[in-house]
């Protein structure tokens, strides 16, 4: 190894150095140099932590004013959201990404129109889904059950509780099956946030829902806890990509865009230092601060199982093509539905 010593710079050079960022900040201040808003949507868990580091560690450049938007109630809100124009980019659920571009009611509208296309990926693991239900419902106590007790609670329509019930229903073989059966099919029933699909199985609004493993856990692990887990199911792709608006980012020019390749840059590092102190994002987790609480215990088995992507930018399409072909299987997008260049699936492909 060559041992190269610190390069000395002279006092003239130095001179010249805090000049020159003096004029910049001078700029900044006056206006002269542009500074863009970008709006950030994440759903409040763990996965979302190298979010928070790049956002408490600077990491996004001073050319960009980032403000991070909370959405308890999941990806069928963001997706609601970037329609409006209230978000520029968005992490969450792939399933509800795809679902969102390529059901019945949108797959033949324009990107402007579908508002979002999927530009990045987050992680290369699964999301750990708990199917859960009151504690209280004594008829209930196992997945097996869930054949003849059909109203799945759902943050939103579209949004990845939604997918993954059918996913579960596509799984367990209900779908499809006759009416004397008494299990034709799932009865949806959208109930809000976290807390509302809680309140909802213990009132019997609903008869389950599903939801992050962790997330979930502190309501269902103890004996008296309002909930009890019956089963889980993990997601059958990486499970969470990033989403950007079609008004804020315009698709025709994704792969070039530099704010959308400096806010690559900015998550890259924050993946990058959250692989590199996983003390520090297991501290995270139990003061509160990302905006979820987690055990110690439970942070340091999730860190056991995740993996984030090396490098956030672009999608990849055979994993695209894998959602797509379990999301037809479970009948939340239509039969004969295929990926298509401009459908908005993979917004830039991944290299």
């Amino acid at each position: 190894m060559i041992s190269r010593k610190p390069r000395l710079v002279s006092n003239h050079s130095h001179q010249a150095l805090v000049l020159i960022i003096v004029q910049i900040t001078f700029l900044y201040q006056a206006g002269a140099i542009m500074v863009t808003q970008v709006r950030i949507g994440y759903v409040p868990e763990h996965y979302l932590l190298p979010l928070h580091l790049a956002a408490q560690n600077s990491l996004f450049p001073p050319s960009l004013e980032v403000t991070l938007v909370p959405f308890p109630a999941g990806t069928g809100h963001m997706i609601l959201s970037l329609r409006a124009k209230e978000i520029d980019l968005a992490i969450g659920l792939t399933e509800g990404w795809i679902a969102g571009l390529l059901n019945d009611g949108v797959k033949t509208q324009s990107l402007e129109e579908k508002g979002y296309s999927i530009v990045g990926s987050w992680v290369s693991t699964p999301l750990r889904w708990a199917i859960v239900t009151g504690r209280n419902r004594g008829d209930i106590r196992s997945v097996a059950d869930l054949k003849q007790h059909r109203k799945v609670g759902v943050s939103r329509i579209g949004s990845g509780s939604h997918v993954m019930a059918f996913v579960l229903a596509q799984q367990e073989g209900w779908l499809g099956q006759s009416v004397d059966s008494k299990s034709e099919g799932l009865t949806t029933v959208p109930l809000g946030p976290f807390k509302d699909l809680r309140d909802g199985v213990t009132s019997s609004t609903a008869d389950f829902f599903m939801w992050e493993h962790f997330t979930t856990k502190p309501y269902f692990h103890e004996a008296d806890s309002p909930l009890k887990k019956i089963g889980e199911i993990y997601t059958p792709w990486p499970s969470w990509h990033i989403a950007a608006s079609t008004s804020t980012f315009p698709p025709s020019s994704h792969s070039s865009n530099e704010t959308l390749a400096q806010i690559f840059d900015a998550l890259d590092k924050g993946i990058a230092m959250f692989n590199g102190s996983p003390d520090q994002a297991v501290r995270m987790l139990g003061t509160g601060e990302a905006g979820c609480h987690y055990s110690e215990d439970d942070a340091r088995e999730w860190l056991k199982d995740v993996k984030f992507v090396d490098g956030t930018k672009g999608v990849d399409r055979t994993v695209a093509s894998s959602v797509v072909d379990v999301l037809k299987g479970a009948n939340v997008i239509g039969p004969g539905v295929t990926l298509v260049d401009g459908d908005g699936v993979v917004g830039i492909p991944r290299s």
